[in-house]
């Protein structure tokens, strides 16, 4: 097995073929779970980024070892210097223009894509290993990736459903209304930190609005109940969990 890990980790034809079909598995593993979940990238983004960032590595591995061979006499005249983790440090930067591009602002003060551009470079991080024939973090970092985008997301939702803290935003009839929703917030023993205000009127967007940040008491910290409560106000248009 050493030994085999050993040839594999050679510059050669079928070691190249090995590690681009590596890396090619490991963005397909990850991009179909992201896929499923309609996000804004997918099996084919996963793939081509994971392929790519090992290109960038198999490069340099690929100039290091011309530079040392058929092209010495060449460099020993000119003076060539080269520096063989020049294209896989380039990938890392170049990754972080992508994910800034995927993350962005959504209504109520909510940051979607963090999660999407995350994966993404730990998807190309995944891909520099596959390169670089680093066969053993290939395989442990993609079972750790896959785990946590697709196992833990349920766990992470189930897990924020059951802390204190809520963020609810609500649609009033009439922005005078703020003071009876506070009164039944505080009548059900919960903590109002913060009201931001959204729409003060009526227009074509919607009605008056106000997002609420909410700390629940230990005895009744349900979000269903704390939102069926604000539900049934008469005043109250739309009430709606905030989760990010």
């Amino acid at each position: 097995m050493t030994q085999a890990l050993s040839s594999l980790r050679e510059f050669t034809f079928p070691s190249a073929v090995i590690r681009l079909l590596l890396a090619m598995l490991s963005g397909v593993l990850v991009g179909y779970g992201r896929s499923r979940t309609q996000r804004a990238a997918g099996l084919r983004t996963y793939t081509l980024i994971c392929v790519g960032s090992a290109l960038s590595v198999m490069i340099s591995l690929y100039f290091y070892e011309m530079l040392h061979g058929p092209w010495l006499p060449v460099v020993e005249t000119v003076g060539e210097k080269f520096d063989a983790a020049r294209y896989a440090a380039q990938t890392i930067s170049g990754i972080g223009f992508l994910g800034a591009g995927i993350i962005f602002k959504i209504a109520h003060s909510q940051v979607s894509g963090l999660t999407t551009a995350t994966g993404l470079f730990a998807v190309v991080c995944i891909g520099l290993c596959a390169g670089a024939g680093f066969y053993e973090a290939v395989i442990v970092a993609i079972l750790i990736v896959i785990l946590v985008l697709n196992v833990m997301w349920p766990l992470e939702r189930r897990f924020k459903r059951r802390v204190r803290n809520i963020n609810l935003y609500v649609e009033l009839s009439s922005i005078d209304d703020i003071a009876v929703i506070t009164d039944l917030i505080e009548g059900m023993n919960a903590q109002i930190f913060d009201i931001e205000l959204e729409r003060t009127e009526r227009t074509e967007k919607g009605y008056p609005s106000a997002v609420f940040n909410i700390k629940m008491s230990r005895e009744n910290r349900s979000h269903s109940a704390m939102l069926s409560s604000v539900a049934e106000m008469p005043c109250v248009q739309s009430v709606q969990e905030l989760i990010s």
